[in-house]
């Protein structure tokens, strides 16, 4: 499985860094990952929402550079739906059994996906109600893809 990770900001805190490397490490025998990184937008701290949707469309802009042709799009987006760990390896797996091994993730910035990255999305996942810095969405959801392969293949780690 080809999983390509597409996220807004670069990761700065030397700590994410590392629990980052330490997932695509042992991501390494279950899929091929990539993360692409694209720059963010600078947002004024009171932008109206008509500035915030400006500043969404600039980083979709950037962000759809990278979506390969084919790619089943996944975007994380509080409008989506929230799966379990074992939910999330069953969509994994029945992507791949139904021959959709190319997939693509798509982690917005600070203000979230622009409405017109949602619409091109094959599914949106809400992975929490919960706000988490974007940077560290990162780790946590590389950690549940990770926890996913594991309950796919019957191994132990999830409990």
């Amino acid at each position: 499985m080809q999983i390509t990770i597409i996220a807004v900001g670069k990761i700065k805190e030397k700590y994410l860094k590392e629990g980052i490397n330490e997932y695509l490490k042992r991501l390494r025998p279950y899929a091929k990952v990539e993360i692409i990184e694209v720059g963010d937008e600078p947002a004024p701290e009171k932008a109206s929402l008509a500035e915030e949707l400006q500043i969404k469309e600039r980083e979709a802009e950037k962000i759809a550079k990278h979506i390969k042709v084919g790619s089943f799009v996944i975007a994380l987006a509080l409008e989506g739906k929230m799966l379990s760990s074992e939910a999330l390896a069953n969509k994994l797996e029945s992507l791949a059994l139904s021959g959709k091994s190319n997939i693509t993730f798509l982690i917005g910035g600070s203000l979230g996906l622009a409405p017109s990255l949602l619409k091109k999305a094959n599914y949106l996942l809400c992975l929490s109600p919960m706000t988490f810095p974007h940077q560290l969405v990162r780790l946590i959801f590389l950690e549940q893809i990770y926890r996913a392969f594991k309950i796919i293949k019957g191994e132990p780690y999830h409990k």
